[in-house]
């Protein structure tokens, strides 16, 4: 377990000593944050801060991971995933950048995108001996056959674009984020010492704690900038690589439909989305004041760090939650 702490401090370390630098690196190119019109009001101010701010958490986290990681199958796959989908969200926010808007890569060609980033982790989880099947709490494991790759793909590009729309308040997205890794960090490191009591070490749990424990460091480094008033924002590029680590971590510990628990929050801001949609759609009405939810609370006057912090709190109730079912169920999961 020295690994996982001494990844998680490095990157850490890492992170708060290059922010500086790395900021006004940003400033320095006019690299800023397009604020949408039709956005809350108090956002306004933040029109110019700098964007991309997930660059540092990804560097920050990589280097401990090279240096301590025990390269395995599983923990490089978690590892492209996170990269890949910050690499799309890169593409978004450059495009922002490039041509000064709000609106960056089309929806098309994520999607185009995110299917090739989910076949390499179906390929990578299907090399490593992972099979079709999953566990239902209170069910019991059913084999989905071919729907697996599908679920893949579902869970993959649902949490990326999920932490994407929960991007939209100073510390939000990277403090549910840290939450959020912090759980599947712990079911990593638990897996691992329970099947090394019954079975022969098993180094694959070990290397994706490591490389948990480097992305948890990472995001703590980048959520000392971001927390409110932010200096920086993480942009697409840390949204959707924090929310393509879950993703993958979820498929490489068969534990996808815990997913719904340790992304519970990020499911809420995809819902609260999708639900407003629909309503205005279909019926001229809109059920929040804006969405996603946590602008409907800002339009309730609240304020950020209100927001945060309560949601910080919901995150961390549905992440505790989906450990003690992993806890009291463990050997109920497919490959245990």
């Amino acid at each position: 377990m020295d690994r996982v702490i001494a990844a998680a401090i490095l990157a850490m370390v890492i992170g708060i000593l290059a922010g500086p630098k790395f900021i006004d690196f940003l400033r320095q190119r006019e690299l800023g944050q397009h604020i949408r019109e039709e956005g809350p009001a108090g956002h306004v101010a933040k029109q110019g801060t700098p964007t991309m701010g997930g660059l540092l958490m990804l560097f920050a986290a990589l280097i401990p991971f090279l240096l301590v990681g025990r390269y395995t199958l599983p923990g490089l796959a978690v590892l492209f995933v996170t990269f890949a989908c910050g690499g799309v969200g890169f593409l978004d926010d450059f495009i922002k950048l490039r041509h000064k808007r709000s609106l960056g890569l089309s929806g098309r060609w994520k999607l185009l995108l995110l299917v090739g980033i989910s076949a390499v982790l179906g390929y990578a989880a299907n090399r490593e001996g992972l099979d079709s099947r999953i566990y239902i709490p209170a069910v019991g494991t059913i084999d989905i056959w071919w729907f697996w790759y599908v679920l893949i793909f579902l869970v993959v590009a649902g949490a990326a674009n999920g932490v994407n729309l929960t991007d939209g308040i100073d510390g939000l997205a990277a403090g549910t984020g840290i939450i959020a890794l912090i759980t599947f960090t712990a079911i990593c490191i638990f897996t691992f010492i329970r099947l090394r009591q019954v079975h022969e070490p098993n180094l694959v749990y070990l290397d994706m704690a490591i490389l948990g424990g480097a992305l948890v460091g990472g995001a703590i480094a980048f959520l000392w900038f971001n927390a409110f008033p932010a200096d920086v924002f993480m942009g697409d590029t840390g949204s959707m690589a924090i929310g393509g680590a879950l993703g993958a971590f979820a498929v490489m510990t068969k534990t996808e439909l815990l997913l719904l628990l340790v992304g519970g929050i990020f499911l809420i801001e995809a819902l609260s989305v999708i639900l407003q949609v629909v309503s205005f759609k279909y019926w001229g009405r809109r059920i929040f004041l804006m969405a996603p939810i946590h602008h409907h609370f800002e339009m309730k006057a609240w304020s950020e760090t209100k927001i945060m912090v309560r949601f910080w709190i919901l995150c961390a109730i549905l992440c505790a939650t989906a450990f003690a079912v992993y806890f009291q169920t463990f050997f109920d999961f497919p490959g245990r």
